[in-house]
């Protein structure tokens, strides 16, 4: 606890904030930031629901990093055994152009989370593989899926884009950029098919850059709104817009 929040910060074990010459109480229903006017710990928080947190910018910082330190963890437990995120992922399975891997997708009733892996013909570019498509049913299997971004790979499994589509592309019930990245948090997958570590790892990636894709899905409705499709089409079903925005990435 102490290496994550702040001392002055600490409200589950502490209702006190340390000043020079005294000490300030604060209370641990208040929900308000630390009052004391000489406090110098300059990353109090808003208290929630008893516990204490920094501001956004710092704890989205924390919570990168830890993603990140997941996200290799699970790629070094994977290599051990001389796999990766992809070969796990197939597990071994023909590989056809489309097809769903694994067959009936991924999907975490507890969080609402789904993907599912593919690849095309031709592919993306001369590195790409093929991609997993991460998507959130926010009121269960049988309720509407949203689909929030695409995660490139190359053959070894490693990261290598991250990229939106057009809605036409895997025919999900759409939402608009703020909406879709309030659901970003969703995506979380604790299922042991195909592979718990690959579930572990695509989940920490979507958490690692969500500032990232979160620009990312902005710029898809810009460059939707900019579009213009053939008379007869919306945009949305315009087959000649794919990919709406990418961005390379890496872990490393």
């Amino acid at each position: 606890m102490r290496g994550i929040f702040p001392l002055c910060c600490s409200i589950a074990l502490r209702s006190r904030c340390p000043l020079r010459g005294g000490r300030t109480l604060l209370s641990r229903s208040s929900g308000y930031r630390c009052s004391a006017l000489r406090c110098r710990r300059s990353r109090c928080g808003p208290l929630r629901g008893g516990q204490s947190v920094r501001r956004r910018g710092t704890m989205m910082d924390d919570e990168r990093s830890r993603a990140l330190q997941e996200a290799l963890f699970c790629e070094s437990v994977l290599a051990k055994s001389g796999e990766n995120v992809l070969s796990e992922t197939l597990r071994g399975a023909p590989v056809t152009a489309w097809s769903h891997y694994p067959a009936g997708d991924i999907f975490d009733p507890d969080t609402g989370a789904q993907w599912y892996y593919h690849c095309h013909v031709p592919p993306a570019d001369e590195t790409e593989h093929g991609h997993f498509h991460c998507f959130v049913r926010p009121d269960g299997p049988k309720g509407p899926v949203h689909h929030l971004i695409a995660v490139g790979v190359d053959p070894f499994g490693r990261l290598h884009r991250l990229f939106t589509v057009n809605q036409w592309v895997v025919g999900d019930t759409w939402l608009d950029a703020e909406a879709t990245i309030a659901l970003l948090p969703r995506f979380d997958v604790h299922f042991s098919k195909p592979s718990y570590l690959v579930n572990r790892w695509l989940t920490a990636v979507v958490r690692h850059f969500q500032p990232e894709i979160e620009t990312l899905i902005r710029e898809r409705d810009a460059v939707l709104a900019g579009h213009i499709a053939p008379q007869g089409l919306t945009v949305r079903e315009d087959r000649q817009l794919e990919v709406t925005s990418s961005l390379p990435a890496s872990l490393r």
